[in-house]
């Protein structure tokens, strides 16, 4: 198999799967959860520098405000609509952030790359860590609470709910 063939197959037979038995709902490679207020969303950004031999992508995740969503419906959150656009990297422990399959960038899939191995290093990052880190927002001060580390998009975040004149009791 090609190395995009790979990120086909781990995508259809893990990713899509298992964001579902998660509660997420999907177009194309962006995911979503409604939380009420806001929404949890996923997207898989792919290099622009691949090839069918090699290629590499990240996860840009992040928190949506449902008042502010481009969905006139307010339905679905896309990649343009994240508020907290950090990559999978704000999830996962340090041990996580390299591993065979893991470089600086993002995740790497190349034609020699065996599926189920990248497979089982997804589920690891996934399943052990980000997954049960999206679980802990519940709510809009969760999220505050949790994306506040990051310089940017904590106060980013907070102006945008009180923009909403919502109030987050601290």
């Amino acid at each position: 198999m090609t190395a995009k063939e790979i990120q086909a197959a781990f995508i259809k037979s893990y990713l899509k799967p298992t964001l579902k038995a998660h509660g997420y709902s999907t177009n194309a490679q962006t995911w979503w959860k409604n939380k009420g207020d806001f929404f949890i969303v996923i997207n898989l950004q792919n290099s622009q520098w691949n090839s069918k031999e090699d290629l590499s992508f990240c996860f840009n995740i992040g928190v949506a405000l449902t008042a502010l969503l481009r969905d006139k419906e307010k339905k679905k959150a896309g990649y343009f609509d994240i508020i907290t656009p950090v990559r999978e990297n704000a999830y996962l422990p340090e041990e996580r952030r390299r591993h065979g399959y893991r470089s600086g960038l993002g995740y790497t899939i190349t034609n020699n790359t065996r599926l189920a191995a990248f497979i089982d290093e997804c589920r690891t990052d996934f399943e052990v860590h980000i997954l049960p880190i999206l679980g802990q927002l519940q709510t809009l001060k969760d999220c505050v609470r949790f994306y506040d580390k990051y310089d940017f998009v904590g106060p980013a975040l907070r102006r945008r709910i009180e923009a909403q004149g919502i109030q987050l009791d601290e």
